[in-house]
């Protein structure tokens, strides 16, 4: 590392780096003093006129663009393992010990049992994870981000046909999100904190208390941030990988024949041999597979090589050791499948064993939480919920902090785990919202390969139909559990849903109406000139917040209506949010001088990628630094001026009453655009005006 570098940070993706404003690199940083103004800072290149002209949106040509590694791919791997596989690394803590309880009608402890339920343990990891998510679903990315939401936005900005209809059902699979993050961490915790059951039956009648205090505390914690234990997530979780593996090799040593349950036949026979019973079961097997989205959710941060080598290098070898383990031990000692897990271990060593598997499940939970955040932020950003509250807990991309999100899911998880006290019974609501994601993520990858990278129909058919079928098998056995609660992840996925589709449609209406009301600023501008009486200029600069230059702001509107003065320097800032993760600092702005004579004002469109953070007087200060605006533009001192809206019902189409309703609702619990933007609150004017909806 020379000295004109700096340090980056093991989530930092290099595309994600601020370049210079020739596009060299990233810029050395140089000590200032703490009085020196931002407009003096740095080199400047001065262009002729504070105009620069960008027609092309930036990613409509480079799709394919990835995360550049910025570090070693052994240390991204271990990165990867401490953030990407905490919930699927957990499952063997009570996924056998679900489907021998919960399933007895054709779970049998028999060898043609414990054989067949390992079989479609291995396969179902083998097809959903390494075939599906490493293999395929990997390749799709909307420059180098993953997840749902991701392949959303993809879809949305390249218009494929019938994008109305995907978008829909991508908002609908990331509403599923939040009711899969409740279950995670309850079901995660309780299921290592009943191994006192084994290991210290005194304190068992504890198991609830202690888990809501835990999750208490790790939701208490969110606000302060996870970047100071956020180092230890991967190698805790490769010890406890190293362990998944060391106790299920002990007990597969000891009975090699298991390895027979790799065979694909026997998972065939089991499912032959008990018809209804054996199907049902699937219910239990998803929950081998639960976390499998957090593979592709968390490209963005890693790259593809890195996650693919951890999961075929350590985890899914450790994870098929000790489900081998369990199902050996489980043939030998029936009565075992009360914990199988935990009686792997040698008595000695079972207290620890507890200690260490509430750690790892802390740690798969925490990734749920923060999954939940980023989720949240991309909807924001692409307009499919109102803003929130978001807090920025370090200097490090992607450490967020949600209050709503972080609180909601507090009262939900808590209110679970005091509703249905023990795994078992919280594994019967578990897999209906995650196998539903997956059949969702398929649907919007199909898309994807067949009108984005034009493949083959017949190409598509073969790898839709494994897919589609193994997902929708399980989707379908997981329909039994509604009853038992699993109503509560689809009930929550519908409400939120609802509220993101609402709220598109809200923004659609009330942004037409505005539109109307504000008339056009080329208009308005042309007529200051010829105004009665004259307009004063008064010294000073004003910012409006303003979606577009085609219209005037109200604010700006207000000032000259009623007090007759304007602004010696006027700038209406436009934040456009863009269908990709993040933009480069040589495509976030584009600037033009609006009106003529006296009367002109610059008009500055900063565009933001959805995981963008969008700080107003930082862009500024970048375009100012840039060129893109006058250097002696005083940023320093201006004052911001936005135009609150008050939304009102009326009888006009478009949406039925109770969803303007809902709307209204949502607008009013929006957080403050002062916070939302990170404007100075002590130089931030805000002017009221009226919109009907």
């Amino acid at each position: 590392m020379t000295g004109g570098e700096r340090r980056q940070s093991l989530h930092e993706a290099a595309h994600k780096l601020e370049h210079d404003s020739n596009g060299a690199g990233p810029q050395a940083r140089v000590r200032r003093s703490f009085n020196e103004a931002a407009h003096k800072l740095g080199r400047w290149q001065v262009s002729p006129a504070p105009i620069r002209e960008r027609h092309r949106p930036p990613g409509a040509d480079d799709d394919d663009r990835d995360v550049v590694a910025h570090a070693s791919r052994a240390v991204l791997a271990l990165g990867a393992l401490g953030v990407v596989y905490g919930d699927i690394g957990t499952s063997p803590l009570y996924t056998e010990q679900t489907i021998f309880v919960a399933h007895r009608a054709a779970a049998k402890t028999t060898l043609a049992g414990v054989y067949g339920v390992v079989s479609l343990i291995f396969w179902a990891l083998m097809i959903e994870v390494t075939i599906k998510y490493a293999g395929f679903i990997m390749r799709a990315h909307n420059r180098g981000d993953g997840g749902i939401m991701a392949l959303t936005a993809l879809i949305r900005r390249r218009k494929v046909p019938n994008a109305a209809v995907l978008v829909t059902l991508g908002i609908f699979g990331a509403a599923l999100f939040f009711g899969d993050g409740m279950i995670t961490p309850a079901i995660s915790v309780m299921s290592a904190i009943e191994g006192l059951n084994v290991a210290a039956p005194s304190v068992a009648h504890l198991e609830v208390p202690l888990a809501v205090a835990i999750l208490f505390g790790l939701f208490a914690i969110q606000r302060h941030g996870t970047g100071a234990v956020g180092w230890l997530f991967g190698p805790i979780l490769l010890i406890w990988f190293v362990v998944l593996g060391i106790l299920g090799a002990h007990e597969v040593v000891q009975h090699p024949g298991v390895f027979q349950a790799l065979s694909p036949i026997w998972g065939a026979r089991f499912m032959v041999d008990h018809g209804v019973a054996a199907f049902l079961t699937l219910g239990g097997v998803v929950l081998a597979v639960t976390g499998a989205e957090a593979l592709y959710a968390d490209r963005g941060h890693f790259g593809a090589g890195p996650i693919r080598v951890t999961w075929l290098s350590i985890v899914f070898p450790a994870l098929i050791l000790n489900y081998l383990g369990q199902g050996a031990l489980i043939l030998s000692h029936p009565s075992d499948v009360s914990n199988p897990f935990l009686l792997l271990v040698p008595g000695w060593g079972q207290l620890a064993m507890v200690i260490l598997s509430t750690v790892a499940t802390v740690i798969a939970s925490q990734a749920a939480i923060t999954g939940s955040f980023s989720v949240a932020r991309q909807a924001v950003q692409l307009g499919f919920l109102p803003r929130l509250q978001i807090r920025h807990t370090s200097k490090l991309e992607g450490q967020i902090y949600v209050p709503v999100i972080n609180w909601g899911l507090c009262i939900g998880v808590i209110a679970l785990v005091l509703a249905f006290q023990s795994s078992t019974r919280l594994a019967d609501m578990y897999g209906v919202a995650v196998t539903g994601t997956f059949v969702l993520n398929t649907l919007l990858f199909l898309a994807v390969a067949r009108y984005l990278w034009r493949t083959a129909v017949w190409k598509l058919a073969g790898l839709g139909a494994l897919f589609l079928t193994v997902e929708v098998a399980f989707f379908s056995a997981n329909l039994a559990k509604i009853a038992h609660g699993a109503w509560v992840p689809l009930g929550v996925g519908l409400v939120v849903s609802v509220g993101m589709i609402t709220w598109r449609k809200g923004r659609e209406i009330v942004t037409a109406n505005r539109i109307a009301k504000e008339g056009p600023l080329s208009q308005f501008l042309a007529g200051l000139p010829d105004a009665e009486p004259s307009i004063r200029r008064v010294p000073g600069t004003a910012i409006f917040l303003n979606p577009g230059k085609e219209t005037t702001p109200l604010a700006l509107r207000a000032e000259v209506e009623h007090a007759h003065a304007m602004h010696e320097k006027v700038v209406i800032v436009s934040v456009e949010t863009v269908s990709v993760p993040h933009v480069d600092s040589e495509d976030r702005f584009y600037c033009e001088l609006l009106g003529r004579g006296l009367f002109k004002v610059i008009h500055l469109t900063v565009r933001c990628g959805y995981r963008d953070r969008q700080n107003i007087p930082q862009a500024l200060a970048l375009a100012r630094k840039q060129g893109l605006l006058e250097r002696a533009l005083d940023l320093e001192h201006a004052s911001y001026f936005l135009s609150r809206i008050t939304i009102t019902p009326t009888d006009a189409p478009g949406m039925s009453l109770w969803r303007k309703k809902l709307f209204m609702s949502l607008a009013r619990n929006a957080a403050s655009p002062i916070e939302h933007f990170s404007l100075p609150t002590e130089r931030t004017v805000t002017i009221g005006s009226q919109v009907a909806v």
